[in-house]
């Protein structure tokens, strides 16, 4: 755990960099997310479900913040209870992202020639298509639901993971640490498992943080465009599907779900960019 310090300049981790106010605040929005997805209840005692017809289409007020829709549903409300749903679309999207990233890449870096050159040529031709596109294109063959928006996103964002991958443990493999381990006799499953993969992925773990925060922007946006979990469900990307239909007349239902969205993903990748900051300044 980093131990801060007080200083002339401000307050500074044992590391040396400072602990700037936008990451505390980053920090909070982060963890006020994560309250919301485990345990929503301590944030609105209301149900996401919950229809009030006389008061349909209200705008933002006190007693509801965010408004409500067409049903009178209160959109904080929905917001709230749908985190659980985005967040774990965004973490299991980056899961699978990051597993045939480690696949892929690894196995392209260690075996080398014709594998290497296939592998590659496989990247070349992924890179070739836009990630939202081949999102968008599985998506459209296997047909919206959770499942698929996850499989669409990790599959879109693993070619560069599984670039950095290979990089990474084109490195690593030549280090010095690794002749000593095969020297002293390390079968090569045990120089992998204990000396190659943990260094060849420490830098990547702030990659997969960022990843968090794009994987929800891109779910949100296939839901945006019918493409996502479908409504009623209070999953972010499915509110702004169902909000764009009243853009012009009720702006916030589309506004304000979308807000969120991009102050999670601000909040994710300025943490991810500390934690990386963090991780080269231990590795010196």
């Amino acid at each position: 755990m980093s131990v801060l310090t007080r200083t002339t300049t401000g307050t500074r981790s044992t590391t040396g960099l400072p602990v700037r106010p936008g990451t505390v605040a980053a920090g909070g929005f982060v963890a006020l997310v994560l309250v919301a997805a485990m345990a929503p209840e301590l944030l609105t005692g209301d149900t996401p479900t919950r229809i009030d017809l006389p008061n349909a289409l209200a705008a933002p007020s006190w007693q509801h913040p965010f408004g409500t829709d067409e049903a009178g549903r209160d959109l904080l409300t929905r917001v709230i209870h749908g985190t659980r749903l985005s967040l774990g679309i965004g973490l299991a999207a980056t899961g699978v992202s990051m597993v045939l990233a480690i696949v892929l890449g690894a196995t392209a870096a260690l075996a080398g020639g014709v594998v290497d050159a296939v592998i590659n040529r496989i990247l070349e031709v992924t890179f070739a298509f836009p990630s939202l596109l081949a999102a968008l294109l599985i998506v459209a063959v296997y047909g919206p639901s959770v499942t698929t928006s996850i499989v669409a996103v990790g599959v879109g964002s693993m070619p560069g993971y599984a670039r950095m991958v290979r990089g990474q443990v084109l490195a690593v493999k030549e280090a010095g640490y690794i002749e000593s381990a095969q020297a002293l006799g390390h079968g090569p499953w045990t120089v992998f498992r204990r000396h190659l993969l943990p260094n060849a992925m420490r830098p990547l773990v702030a990659v997969a943080t960022l990843g968090i925060g794009q994987s929800i922007v891109w779910a949100s946006s296939l839901a945006f465009l019918g493409l996502g979990v479908p409504p009623p469900s209070p999953e972010w990307g499915a509110l702004l599907d169902s909000g764009r239909n009243h853009i012009t007349t009720s702006w916030w239902l589309a506004i304000l779900p979308g807000l969120v969205i991009v102050l999670f993903a601000i909040a994710v990748t300025s943490l991810g960019r500390t934690l990386q900051l963090r991780l080269e300044g231990a590795t010196r």
